[in-house]
């Protein structure tokens, strides 16, 4: 019997289990799970060494600057995160209020050519060489320190006139309601001084921030110009970037930015503050300045009383004026110190207003107590010039009004336009008063509102949805979508007084006065603010 011998087949491992299965996507959640955020990287450095001084040491200039030099804030955009930590950091240590921010974050996006770039970015006060807010300022509450070039706010100088956040083209000055100042970053100079580093660079768990030492004759750095946002908003008006005016000494490092880039938050419309005390300010001088305006030569006699229905209008306007005047000092977070606006007048047109109003105060005063005046030697000389001065030094001082605003280059209060709203409401008021006993004036009055309606409603032509982008097309939208209701009130009160002054002037007045108020509230809240680059969500 003839057997064969056949090796036994091998054994065949065990099935693993159903839980034991590792797939594709095991091995790439293993390996992420090592992986560290730069916050966790971040918080292990600090553990591992609590005192990292030296460290820090790296990220700031071992020495002072040199002459012809200044400290200035690198960012290097490719390293920004937008985490925030940089802002928490500026909070907590400089005592902030509670919606108050030194320090912010925001976005940029490619737009059409190259839709899906996106960039986070963090910016702070860039301490420029010609600061827009030290020149604004009517007291000298900004200075730029000579050896290291930081501008710094001092704090107990601050008359609260918020003049500064308008002029500065990054929304960097804040206002504090709490003290009634404005503040802003001023680089922690306290810790540069001691060679500690800023609270903001010493957060920044990815290192983007850092303080380097830059040439004040802002010559452009090989291969970083192209990537610099501050200098790109030159050649690109449509990304609602500010265009460096006030020349900032920010150095932003990384990727180039696309021609096309835009803030994210561009499109917002979100009305900017109303400033009510400033409105009922501007409305009330120049009306009480059209109606003084409006005051004749006085009588041979000067002790003779005039009529009493034809001194009205002057007997209105210095009410009107010196109410102006009065709520001029609510816009002042410390009125008390408002003296001191003599220090700006170098620079400051907020400085030269206060002055030019202040000498003008005494006219409506004069012209008012004219016709009850004793009868003097040559009072007749002295009473001819508040007649004669009464309109020209009323229109010089608006100018000054004029000019504040124009300075901010803010485009809807480009000089033009804020010229036309400012003088037609003057001569509104005038032609107003002089209606009362000359029947030419009302077709005058007419017109003049219609004339100073009209850069209103061609700004208002140029909201299409297929438009470029521009300053003018966002206030256009902003009056006609959150601001609509103000807007169509503020021209169906024109139109009534227009149709009111046909029956008297006196009813005429208020309808006048409500509709420039509206007008004025629409010449704050819809002006576009240039500002750094915020988020999607809002400011």
């Amino acid at each position: 019997m003839v057997t064969t011998l056949q090796p036994s087949p091998p054994e065949k491992p065990p099935l693993p289990k159903a839980s034991e299965l590792r797939t594709l996507i095991d091995d790439l959640i293993a390996e992420q799970s090592t992986l560290q955020t730069p916050v966790a990287r971040f918080a292990e450095i600090h553990d591992r060494q609590p005192d990292l001084a030296d460290h820090y040491r790296n990220l700031i200039p071992l020495s002072k600057p040199g002459p012809g030099e200044q400290y200035a804030f690198e960012v290097s955009l490719d390293r920004c995160t937008g985490c925030k930590a940089c802002v928490s950091a500026c909070h907590n240590l400089n005592g902030l209020d509670d919606h108050e921010a030194w320090r912010d974050t925001g976005t940029l996006v490619g737009g059409n050519v190259a839709p899906g770039w996106q960039q986070t970015v963090t910016t702070a006060c860039h301490h420029c060489e010609d600061p827009g807010c030290l020149n604004g300022c009517p007291v000298g509450a900004y200075e730029k320190d000579r050896s290291t070039g930081i501008v710094r706010h001092l704090d107990d100088q601050c008359i609260g006139c918020s003049y500064c956040i308008l002029k500065c083209p990054y929304d960097v000055p804040k206002y504090s309601k709490k003290r009634g100042i404005v503040r802003k970053c001023d680089m922690c100079h306290q810790r540069l001084a001691e060679g500690e580093a800023p609270a903001c660079v010493q957060a920044c768990p990815t290192e983007a921030i850092r303080i380097v030492k830059v040439a004040s004759s802002r010559e452009p750095v090989a291969g970083v110009a192209n990537a610099d946002l501050l200098h790109f908003s030159l050649h690109a008006p449509t990304s609602a970037l500010p265009a460096p005016h006030t020349l900032p000494t920010t150095r932003f490092l990384g990727r180039q930015v696309p021609a096309t880039a835009r803030a994210a938050d561009r499109d917002q419309l979100v009305p900017q503050h109303a400033h009510w005390p400033l409105v009922f300010m501007l409305v009330l001088t120049q009306a009480g300045i059209g109606l003084l305006g409006s005051t004749g030569v006085p009588p041979v006699d000067p002790g003779s009383a005039l009529p009493l229905a034809s001194h009205l209008p002057t007997l209105l306007g210095a009410l009107l004026f010196n109410l102006g005047m009065a709520a001029a000092t609510l816009h002042l977070g410390q009125p008390l110190k408002a003296w001191r606006f003599f220090l700006g007048l170098r620079t400051s047109w907020l400085s030269r207003e206060i002055l030019a109003f202040s000498l003008f105060a005494p006219i409506p005063l004069l012209l008012a107590a004219a016709p009850y005046l004793p009868d003097f030697p040559l009072s007749a000389s002295f009473l001819l010039s508040p007649f004669s001065l009464a309109l020209p030094a009323g229109a010089l001082a608006i100018f000054t009004s004029v000019m504040i605003y124009h300075d901010t280059r803010r485009s809807l209060w480009r000089l033009p336009l804020t010229a036309t709203r400012f003088y037609g409401t003057t001569a509104a008021f005038l032609f107003l008063a002089l209606s009362i006993d000359h029947p030419w004036a009302k077709p005058a009055f007419a017109l003049t509102l219609f004339a100073k309606a009209i850069p209103e409603l061609l700004l208002l032509l140029k909201s299409p949805p297929t438009t470029d982008w521009t300053p003018d097309l966002h206030s256009a939208r902003l009056m006609l979508g959150p601001l609509k209701k103000i807007t169509l009130l503020r021209f169906a009160t024109a139109l009534a007084a227009i149709a009111s002054i046909l029956i008297s002037p006196w009813l005429a007045l208020p309808l006048l006065l409500a509709s420039e108020i509206l007008e004025r509230q629409l010449f704050f809240q819809a002006v576009q603010a240039p500002k750094m680059p915020g988020h999607f969500g809002g400011f």
